[in-house]
C-alpha cells in the first residue's frame, strides 16, 4: 500500500456496485467489522482508515486540515481501484466527509448515508482545544473515556479502544482541525444524493436532532432512529444499521425497476418477470440494480440520448431481437420514426451495410406494428 493513499479493506465480488465505507475519528475500519461482511455480499465493500489511523500513514494530513481534505485522499482511493460513481456510508467524521463529497461531486455519489454524524460539530472551540492537548499529551486520556463517549453504559468494543490509543497524535489533531472547520447547514439543500441519515438515540456526541437537521434539508432524504444505540452505532447496534443500508442501497434496484417499466413497457417488463426462474433471479436483479437503477437514470444523458446510442450498439453486434424491443423503448422515450431512421442510416456508415439493412427491416416492422395498433 503506497503512503500517498488511504489503507484500505476490500471486500465482495469485483463487478458489483462500489459502497465505500468511512469511520469515525478515533477508529479504523474495524468499526465496520461487523457489517461490511454481510454488505459485500451485494456489495464492493470499500472501508477505509482516517490519515495516522488503522494503517493509513499520518502524514497525509497536517495541522489546519479540512474535511476536504480528507474528501479529496478518498476521491484518490476511488480513483486508484478505478471507481468512477458510488454508494457511501460513513459515521461521524467519515459521514462528514460523506456529506462533503454528495455536496461537490454529486456526479461521483448517487447514494448516501449519514450515521451518527452532522452537519457541523457544536463549533470550532472543542475542537481546538481537544487538538491542542492531543498535540501535547498524546491521546491516552482520550481512551481512557472512549467507552463513554462511543457506547451506552456496560457496552464496549476492546479493538476499537486500541485504535484511539494507538492512532497517530498529529494525525488525530489534524482530524480535529478539520472537524472544528466543519459546517455545511447552509448548503445541505444542495445535495441531490438519494440520502440515508441514521442516527443513535443514545448519542451525546451527535444527538438525533443533529440528524433530523440534515434529514429535513435533504431533498427526499430518509431518517432511521436506533433505540439503545450511542455514537458507533455500526459496532453497537450492527443489525439495526444492516437493515437500514440494505432498504436504502436495495432502492437502486427498485428505481431501476420503475425506470424499466417506464422505457420498456409493462408488458414486457411482466413477461421478463413471468420467465424468471430461480436460477435467473440474481441476474435479473442485476440488471434492474445496475442497467436500469445506475444507467439509466444518470442524468448526464437525457432518456432520448441513451435511445440512439443503445440502438447503435445493438446494431453493432447484430442483436435484432433486443433492437425491436429497444426501437418501441425509443418511440416511448420521445425519438420520432424519422430520428430512429436517422439513427439507423447513420449506424450503416460506421456498423456497416448489411448490419443496418437488418436493422432497417426490425425498426420498419415495430413502427408497422405500432401504427397498425
Amino acid at each position: 500500500m503506497t503512503e500517498k493513499l488511504l489503507n484500505f479493506r476490500a471486500e465482495g465480488p469485483a463487478s458489483a456496485p462500489p459502497l465505500l465505507l468511512g469511520p469515525s475519528l478515533g477508529t479504523s475500519y474495524a468499526l465496520w467489522d461487523e457489517v461490511a461482511p454481510e454488505l459485500s455480499i451485494t456489495h464492493r465493500v470499500i472501508r477505509w482508515d482516517l490519515p495516522g489511523h488503522g494503517g493509513s500513514a499520518p502524514g497525509l494530513i497536517g495541522p489546519g486540515a479540512t474535511v476536504g481534505d480528507l474528501a479529496d485522499l478518498v476521491l484518490a482511493l476511488a480513483d486508484s481501484l478505478g471507481i468512477d460513481r458510488f454508494a457511501y456510508a460513513g459515521v461521524s467524521l467519515g459521514g462528514a466527509v460523506g456529506l462533503h463529497l454528495a455536496l461537490h461531486h454529486p456526479e461521483r455519489v448517487p447514494s448516501l448515508a449519514v450515521i451518527c454524524s452532522s452537519a457541523h460539530f457544536n463549533g470550532s472551540k472543542p475542537w481546538e482545544e481537544r487538538a491542542a492537548r492531543v498535540r501535547a499529551e498524546g491521546l491516552d486520556w482520550l481512551a481512557e473515556n472512549a467507552d463513554s463517549r462511543w457506547f451506552t453504559p456496560g457496552f464496549t468494543v476492546p479493538r476499537l479502544v486500541a485504535d484511539q490509543r494507538t492512532a497517530d497524535p498529529a494525525a488525530y489533531a489534524a482530524c480535529c482541525d478539520a472537524l472544528a472547520a466543519f459546517d455545511l447547514r447552509e448548503r445541505l439543500a444542495g445535495i441531490t444524493a438519494r440520502t440515508l441519515v441514521i442516527a443513535g438515540r443514545e448519542d451525546p456526541a451527535t444527538p438525533p436532532a443533529h440528524l433530523r437537521e440534515i434529514a429535513d434539508a435533504v431533498a427526499g432524504a430518509a431518517l432511521v432512529e436506533i433505540p439503545g444505540s450511542s455514537h458507533l452505532a455500526p459496532a453497537q447496534c450492527p443489525e439495526a444499521v444492516l437493515t437500514a443500508l440494505r432498504a436504502h442501497l436495495d432502492g437502486g434496484a427498485r428505481r431501476g425497476m420503475a425506470v424499466r417499466r417506464e422505457v420498456l413497457g409493462d408488458e414486457h417488463v411482466d413477461r421478463a418477470q413471468a420467465r424468471q426462474t430461480a436460477f435467473t433471479a440474481r441476474y435479473q436483479d442485476f440488471i434492474s440494480r445496475y442497467a436500469w437503477g445506475e444507467i439509466w437514470t444518470d442524468p448526464t444523458l437525457s432518456r432520448r440520448e441513451r435511445s440512439m446510442v443503445t440502438l447503435t450498439a445493438l446494431i453493432a453486434h447484430g442483436h435484432y431481437d433486443e433492437l425491436a424491443m429497444h426501437v418501441r423503448a425509443a418511440r416511448r422515450n420521445g425519438l420520432t420514426a424519422e430520428e430512429i431512421g436517422a439513427v439507423l442510416l447513420q449506424s450503416a456508415v460506421y456498423c456497416g451495410v448489411p448490419a443496418a439493412n437488418s436493422a432497417f427491416a426490425v425498426a420498419q416492422r415495430v413502427l408497422e406494428e405500432e401504427s397498425d395498433a
